[in-house]
């Protein structure tokens, strides 16, 4: 790729840093989206004995490709976004494809139209563990950080997209018992509160 274009998608890449998503870390700060997609494009990695059949490299590229549109859209949050956010964020990332020289813009082209038709396993993998990525750093923030609608979709999030294999179905009933634990222990602690403010009201 030439030098002044290969900066240009370094810059935008570095946009990835900068946008944050709804997630928090452990810490107690936002993730940002290349850390969404780092830690997703690592998953594949590690997944990759499960699926000796797939094109794991390709699955990879996926990952740190999925969400580039976002570097020009930021990030909007699956319970708010809409039919005509997803349209703009596609319409961006295709202009932005549209730009680049070959064989990048053909590669790039091919790539995400296969990601939208989710009809190759590759595909499935992708969209599989971009759902599961989301869930795990969700059990890993503290749980103040939760919506009240975030208790029922996390247990929701990913069960249409991890159905098609037993591997993916595995992970998500194990990040869902740490979602189910982590409710768990926040309603007792709530409780312990309760009743700790209430033991120290009547003693007033």
């Amino acid at each position: 790729m030439e030098i002044k274009k290969f900066m240009e998608c370094m810059d935008l890449a570095e946009q990835m840093k900068n946008r944050t998503r709804h997630s928090w870390t452990s810490s107690g700060r936002h993730e940002s989206v290349a850390e969404h997609s780092w830690r997703l494009a690592l998953m594949a990695m590690f997944s990759e004995d499960a699926f000796p059949e797939a094109d794991m490299n390709k699955v990879i590229r996926m990952c740190l490709l999925h969400d580039m549109g976002e570097a020009f859209t930021g990030d909007i949050p699956a319970f708010l976004k809409t039919s005509q956010d997803e349209m703009r964020e596609e319409q961006v990332t295709a202009d932005w494809i549209a730009s680049l020289p070959e064989p990048w813009r053909s590669d790039f082209g091919a790539l995400f139209q296969e990601m939208e038709a989710l009809e190759t396993q590759e595909a499935r993998i992708y969209k599989a563990l971009d759902k599961l990525e989301a869930l795990i750093q969700h059990n890993e923030a503290d749980i103040s950080t939760w919506l009240p609608l975030e208790y029922d979709l996390q247990l929701a999030y990913g069960e249409k997209e991890t159905e098609f294999s037993d591997y993916m179905k595995a992970m998500r009933a194990e990040a869902n018992r740490i979602s189910l634990e982590k409710i768990r222990e926040a309603e007792k602690q709530t409780l312990t509160k309760t009743a700790n403010a209430k033991d120290a009201g009547e003693s007033r």
